[in-house]
């Protein structure tokens, strides 16, 4: 399995190689070279498999030879025996054809864990192969930077730079970043919005010495192995619901886009995708590209579902190769012409082509709060706002056949946002016993101005006082 840019001009590499990277050299994002795919047979005999068995077979293709199978199989099993519930991603019925499939069960409460759990081994891995020690730099609105601390934390190989808008982030969220104190850890609250941390952490990647001196790697959805590790819940939930022989719909929402992508992914596998629902809040740019081919940047506001407030979408990219039939010199002057003008005039082909598959759906903060009460009252179920806009968006825009199911993301614990679940319901949900004293941790963490040279000061400190140590 070889993996290409985007972009064109960065060359091929394995799967080892782009987990490393994260980035590539000329700004683009990997893809696979070729996607795999599976027979109607090979998904039917997938049915039943306990989620660890069922994502080593999922993701190994996506390996090649850079990892073999019995490995990929140990390091899964590892990975989700961490999860707090027997089935790691649980289907839970809301009504008679929509489902929460709970993504929050890892150790840090958000759907990021099922992808970072696995990360932390793979680099092991990788590293220890190799001989070499690398520095992950991440942005964060939110729930990535506390899964990729929890996945990372004192492994010897890695250093760890998480920066996170300040004051943008829930208290749960921040919390979860700031009082792990190992020493591989480096958390920085940036004055700016999620759009600007993430620029930040692209900058960095695109200093070409800084990133050869640093080894920079990535663990945001712009590192494939994330969207891999993603995949195999999308599958699992279709597989319990009659899949291959019944399709399926999904409403996920999303900000960065790349957990509706791995949506994509598991359909391009041959999953039978009957829809692909975007959520959003009031920063719907995702929304308004589906609804009316407008791709423009607007302000960033601050929402009830902070992992959502977005504006520029990363894997948004990936999406745009494929649509632009694979053509690099395309999807790179498209992304060009979006980083100097704020606009994407996609051409109307390619968005037709986006809509006969994708939906997208927008809704505020007054709405989700009637949401959350809405799922409460109805089915007893407690969900957090980013989960209550994929629910509304599942009810909105579920497929015209009654038989398809639609399965919602729900993608945080309701007591990672105990604010909206309390103003919406009255209840203020409690933290589960490994994370009750977490209002009391002390935390550690700078403020840093929103400006490429002081953050890059701010890494090499870090990195510099652990090769010391």
């Amino acid at each position: 399995m070889r993996y290409i840019s985007t972009r064109g001009r960065a060359a091929p590499r394995d799967f080892e190689g782009v987990l490393l990277a994260g980035l590539a050299e000329d700004g683009g994002l990997f893809l696979p070279e070729t996607w795999p795919a599976l027979s109607t047979a090979e998904w039917r005999a997938l049915r039943g498999l306990p989620y660890a068995e069922l994502s080593a077979r999922l993701i190994h293709p996506f390996c090649g030879d850079a990892l073999p199978f019995e490995a990929l199989r140990a390091m899964t099993g590892a990975a989700y025996a961490r999860f707090g519930h027997p089935a790691v991603a649980p289907l839970i019925q809301l009504d008679h054809r929509t489902f929460a499939l709970e993504l929050f069960h890892g150790p840090t409460l958000a759907f990021k864990d099922l992808a970072m759990q696995l990360l932390g081994p793979l680099f092991d891995h990788a590293l220890a192969r190799r001989g070499e020690r690398v520095t992950i730099v991440g942005a964060t609105s939110g729930d990535t930077g506390s899964a990729a601390i929890e996945a990372c934390r004192d492994r010897e190989a890695l250093d760890v730079v998480i920066l996170h808008p300040l004051g943008r982030t829930s208290e749960v969220q921040r919390r979860q970043m700031t009082t792990v104190l190992s020493p591989n850890i480096r958390n920085f609250a940036v004055e700016g919005d999620f759009d600007t941390c993430q620029d930040l952490v692209k900058g960095m990647f695109n200093d070409a010495p800084f990133r050869t001196e640093q080894r920079l790697a990535a663990v945001n959805s712009i590192n494939w192995a994330r969207i891999a590790a993603q995949i195999p819940y999308y599958a699992y939930a279709a597989l319990a619901l009659g899949a291959p022989d019944r399709p399926v719909a999904f409403s996920v929402p999303t900000g960065n886009f790349g957990n509706v992508f791995a949506a994509w992914a598991a359909r391009r596998m041959g999953l039978p995708v009957a829809r692909l629902i975007v959520g959003a809040n009031r920063n719907d740019i995702l929304a308004r590209f589906l609804a009316a081919n407008d791709m423009s940047v607007r302000g960033v506001e601050a929402s009830l579902s902070p992992s959502m407030d977005i504006q520029v979408s990363s894997n948004f990219e990936r999406l745009l190769f494929e649509l632009l039939d694979r053509d690099p010199a395309a999807t790179e002057a498209q992304m060009l012409r979006f980083r100097e003008e704020g606009r994407m005039p996609v051409p109307n082909a390619a968005w037709r082509r986006a809509t006969t598959l994708f939906r997208g759906f927008t809704l505020d903060d007054d709405a989700t709060l009637a949401e959350i009460r809405r799922l409460k009252d109805t089915a007893g179920y407690l969900a957090d706002p980013h989960t209550a806009i994929g629910t509304a968006a599942a009810r909105a825009l579920a497929p015209e056949d009654p038989g398809v199911p639609v399965v919602v993301a729900a993608t945080a614990h309701p007591a990672k946002f105990p604010d909206a679940v309390e103003k919406a319901t009255g209840a203020r949900p409690p933290l589960p016993p490994a994370l009750a004293d977490l209002y009391g941790r002390e935390e550690r963490y700078a403020v840093l101005a929103p400006d490429l040279a002081e953050v890059e000061a701010g890494v090499r400190a870090h990195t510099r006082r652990n090769v010391a140590a």
